[in-house]
Formats: structure tokens, sequence, C-alpha cells
């Protein structure tokens, strides 16, 4: 019994302190995923909240990405009134500062002949974009960022065939789930839920896949193999990258279930195969991107969620479906593209809320993790409990 592994202590979930630490050390510190590379032409910007920050994410005109605290630099008022758009200048609403995409103060009204506004610009924040993901660190300016290199070079060999960056979003869906941040995250890092509650992702994939699962299963185990040698053959990466040396990222390639190209209720391709793919037979790929990011990307479509906390209890969550950007779409064909995973998320935000429920209850007590099938779900654990530590310690 010492071996194993155990959920948090109840203060881990529900106290407001932990959970300012969290936003603090574990996600302002961090990289976090924040978007899509597609989302941002040249003008183009969309801002993420994270806690106290707000950062503002831009695509300047000569193409550079750039991200900005969305605090203009005369008062501190916020800059953006909107989520997302297209623009050649930011206005602060406030006193009508002027800055250029780069961040820099254009021009500012009626501050007298001794003002002058070089040097003066919103403050930079670290970002970051790899094979169509965006990712931002806001206690970070771009000449202090962590380490980003290893993952960016996992997505480019793992995720760049998909082609995300030539992607458009066809749907995205926005849920506001009554539980706090990691309960989502243990959730998505285990199987052990998904035969009793998760019939249409059943559907087209194995039970086994998720990171430190190691229950024997001689189809799956035959059906991998071979997979993986007909990807190798077709120029696919099929390493499994795993939280190398006690990392935040994960990427592996898995099978589908046979008679399933991809991950629709018929287990039929809905748009275009995407990208460099070589053809439809590409299973589906799965990534992680601690503390926020889950993803699936298939033949013809890729999913992404991303969670931002709230509160204690209350996590706010985006699932994006991507497809190919000229990919000819209706309505129904969006909806059937979508099922699988609108299905799936839904499922789990339930589950989620009747597990922070008990969590918050008084009959709540740390329990024992699965050695077979919860293995990741401790390692994620553990993950977060060298970040709060090295976090307190600072």
């Amino acid at each position: 019994m010492s071996d194993l592994h155990y959920t948090l202590p109840q203060a881990a979930y529900t106290d407001p302190d932990v959970f300012a630490a969290d936003l603090e050390h574990v996600f302002a510190r961090h990289w976090t995923f924040a978007g899509h590379s597609c989302e941002l032409g040249p003008g183009d910007w969309f801002r993420i909240a994270l806690g106290r920050d707000q950062a503002i994410v831009v695509r300047d005109l000569d193409g550079t990405l750039r991200a900005h605290h969305d605090v203009c630099a005369h008062r501190g008022s916020r800059v953006t009134t909107a989520e997302r758009g297209t623009a050649k200048a930011f206005v602060c609403p406030y006193h009508q500062w002027v800055y250029g995409l780069d961040g820099c103060l254009r021009s500012a009204r009626l501050m007298g002949d001794q003002f002058t506004t070089a040097g003066v610009r919103l403050a930079p924040v670290a970002v970051r974009e790899t094979a169509g993901l965006v990712f931002v660190c806001p206690a970070a300016t771009p000449d202090e960022a962590p380490e980003f290199d290893g993952f960016a070079d996992a997505a480019a060999r793992h995720l760049g065939p998909h082609g995300l960056e030539q992607a458009r979003i066809v749907a995205r869906d926005h849920y506001r789930v009554a539980a706090n941040w990691k309960t989502l995250v243990e959730n998505n890092r285990e199987c052990y839920h998904c035969r009793g509650s998760h019939p249409e992702f059943s559907l087209s994939n194995f039970e086994q896949g998720t990171h430190g699962d190691v229950r024997l299963n001689p189809r799956y185990d035959a059906a991998l193999a071979e997979a993986r040698a007909r990807w190798a053959a077709r120029g696919l990466a099929t390493d499994e990258v795993s939280f190398p040396g006690g990392s935040w990222y994960r990427f592996t390639r898995l099978p589908l279930r046979e008679g399933f190209t991809t991950e629709t209720l018929d287990g039929g391709l809905v748009a275009p195969v995407m990208g460099t793919l070589p053809d439809p037979d590409v299973g589906s790929l799965r990534v992680v991107g601690l503390p926020n990011l889950w993803a699936h990307a298939n033949a013809d479509y890729a999913m992404t969620t991303r969670l931002t906390p709230v509160d204690t209890g209350t996590t706010d969550v985006e699932v994006c479906f991507l497809v190919d950007v000229d990919a000819q779409l209706d309505d129904g064909d969006v909806d059937a593209l979508a099922a699988v995973w609108r299905a799936t998320s839904e499922q789990d935000w339930a589950l989620c809320e009747a597990t922070y429920a008990g969590v918050a209850s008084r009959g709540y007590r740390p329990g024992p993790l699965s050695p077979v099938v919860e293995a990741s779900v401790a390692s994620f654990l553990d993950w977060y409990e060298l970040l709060s530590r090295r976090g307190s310690a600072a």
C-alpha cells in the first residue's frame, strides 16, 4: 500500500490561496496554450486571460507574432474591448493613446511638449508558436521565456504534417465547468472511466494508449505495431514522446479500431485529408501540453481543448474543431465531424462536476490511484507538486 499514489489533499482543490498560487506558479510562469496560428493573419489578434493577467496576441503586418499585456502605459486601462479582431493599431478606449501592433506607443494626445513616445509601449509577453499552436508565458518577457524547444521539435515532427497552420476553425464550443482545473486534467489523464462513460469515443478508440496504462491487450498491441510499421514507411513520426524527463508534453500516434479512419460516429471522413498527411490511414495523434491543453489530430480534423481556471471551483473550457482551410462543409458536416468530441467532452464535464462536488465535501479523503490505469494521473500530480514546491521556495 505504501507504493500507491494518492490524490491531493482537499485544500489543493478548494483553498483560494492554493488557487492563487496555481495561477502564479503553474500558469503565469509556465507555457500555456493560448490559441491557433491559423487565427492570426497579418493584423489579426485575440486576447487570453489568466487570473489577473490579460494578454493580446497579435500578428504584426510583417508576419511577426507578438504578445503584449493588455495594460495601457498611461493609467493602466485595458486596451481591448473584444475577444478577437483585426486592427492596424490598438487604441486605448480611455484616453485614446494609440499603439502599433508591435506594442510601441505611436501617439498620445494632449500630453504637452515635454512628453515623448520614445520607449513607451505595452509591456511585452513571451509568446511562441509551433505546428499551428500558440503559447504564452504571462510572467516572462521574450528574453526571459522558459525552455520551449523540446516541445517545438516534437510538435514539428508529429503534429506538423497535419497542417494546422493552414487550417480553419469550423466550430468553437465554450463551457463553464463547476470543478477545479486539476480535476479536469486528472480526468483527461486516464481512460479508467472510458468504457462506462464514453460510448461514442469507444466506438473508434481502444481504451489503451494513455501514458502509464500498463494493461496487456494482444489485439491492441498487434494493431499498434502494425500501424506504426505502416506509418513509418510513409514518413510519419512513430516514436512515443511522453513527458520526457518529467516535462510537460506528450505526442503519440495511436491506431483506431478496425473500420474507423477518423474519430466520427461511423468512422468515415467528413473533410479532406489535412496538411501533408500521406493518406487517410494515420490513426489519431494525441497531444498533451500541461497545464491546459489536450488535442486529437485525425486525418480530416483536429480537436483542441483549452482550460482557463476561473476560481477554485470553476474552469472555463474552449473546444475547437479545425479542418483544412479549403474544406467545404455545411452545418450537417460540422455536426458530424464534432459529434464524438462534443459528446465525450460534455460527458467529461459532468463527471468532473460530480467529482469536484465530492472533493469539496466533508467526506473527501485523498484516494488511491490505480498503478494499472492511472499512472499518468500520478505523473501529472508529481509534475504539479514539483512546480508548486519550486514556487514556494522562490
